[in-house]
């Protein structure tokens, strides 16, 4: 029986024995293993300095390139604000030579009126108050800029047809920076009503009434121009688009010619305070307010007077607002002129103005 000790032996020895068999041949034999190594020597590439060269060269032509591009951006931009600052010196110039006839028309104006005690400013309305006194009367005028034709508004007694009230009170209602009193009226079972044709917010309240005797109207289009006269025909006061306006008597100036006043008019009474609005050639408006005592013809201007002081004055259109205990003038909330009644009357319309 073969131990195991010996079993593993003789495995060992059968799987090693031609392994040693070849090591003793090659011993025997004198065979040499030799491992050649072929050494390449490294020799750079001959053109590797010539393309270095040319990107070089590429690469300053590029920095030049983006220099000169540089310094053209900059002498464009220069060129750009240069050219902007003398479009905008331009445009200046242009606007401030367009305004120019404005400016110098405006000083003509001025200078006949004075020099205005009271200015009030903002981007819808310009008003500029001076007062009158030429001897024989005394009052005030309000020289008038619309800047935006929401600037005035006509408004009615209480809101409603029938009703009046003071033009201060009305002033305080719609907020507004000035006003006067508008049109004539007519009393009737205690009320007050305007007289003949009156609109507001472009709607007649009483339906239209071809013109009468001396009577006119007087409102503002709906592009902010002054416009009056005397109208047969609806449709020739529609075709000036009127958005509001009252009615009175009598006109002054059309068209910068002196109108004939009515006799009665001129004596009836022969002075009394008054209340008269115009026109310039620029579409400024000219408010005159006179003061008198009272309504007996003793005190305050003729209708003459004032259309001459007018003429004058360089107005183009005037018209003959509601006068006597009637004319009131506020401005910032304070009554301006002084009332004949000794307190202001309550009037069916006024012509409000608004900041």
């Amino acid at each position: 029986m073969i131990t195991p000790t010996k079993q593993i032996n003789r495995f060992f020895l059968l799987a090693t024995g031609p392994l040693l068999g070849l090591l003793i041949a090659l011993f025997i034999g004198g065979a040499n293993i030799d491992l050649n190594r072929d050494k390449v020597s490294f020799a750079p590439d001959s053109e590797i300095p010539q393309v270095t060269g040319q990107i070089a060269q590429k690469l300053d032509a590029a920095e030049g390139a983006a220099k000169l591009t540089a310094s053209s951006i900059k002498e464009t931009a220069e060129l750009y604000h240069k050219t902007t600052s003398t479009m905008s010196t331009i445009v200046e110039t242009a606007q401030q030579s367009a305004n120019r006839p404005e400016v110098i028309y405006n000083k003509r104006i001025t200078v006949k009126l004075g020099t205005p005690f009271q200015t009030i400013q903002s981007d819808k309305i310009r008003i500029e108050l001076y007062k009158v006194n030429p001897g024989t009367y005394k009052g005030y005028a309000m020289k008038v800029k619309l800047k935006s034709p929401d600037a005035m508004k006509m408004s009615l007694g209480k809101d409603k047809l029938g009703g009046a009230e003071t033009t201060l009170r009305a002033v305080q209602r719609h907020g507004a920076v000035a006003g006067i009193n508008a049109g004539g009226f007519a009393d009737s079972q205690g009320k007050r009503y305007p007289l003949s044709t009156t609109v507001l917010n472009g709607e007649y309240l009483t339906g239209f009434e071809p013109t009468f005797k001396d009577l006119f109207f007087v409102g503002l289009s709906k592009s902010g121009k002054l416009i009056g006269g005397k109208y047969k025909n609806k449709a020739d006061l529609d075709k000036l688009q009127p958005s509001f306006g009252a009615s009175f008597v009598p006109i002054l100036l059309n068209n910068g010619v002196k109108t004939t006043i009515p006799q009665k008019w001129k004596t009836s009474p022969l002075r009394a305070p008054r209340t008269v609005i115009g026109n310039y050639k620029d579409d400024q408006l000219l408010i005159l307010v006179i003061d008198g005592r009272d309504e007996n013809g003793s005190s305050g201007a003729t209708l003459t007077e004032l259309q001459e002081k007018l003429y004058k004055l360089g107005v183009q259109d005037a018209y003959n607002l509601d006068g006597g205990g009637s004319s009131s003038l506020i401005v910032n909330g304070r009554v301006v002129n002084k009332p004949s009644d000794g307190q202001l009357r309550p009037v069916p319309t006024h012509f409000l103005f608004f900041k």
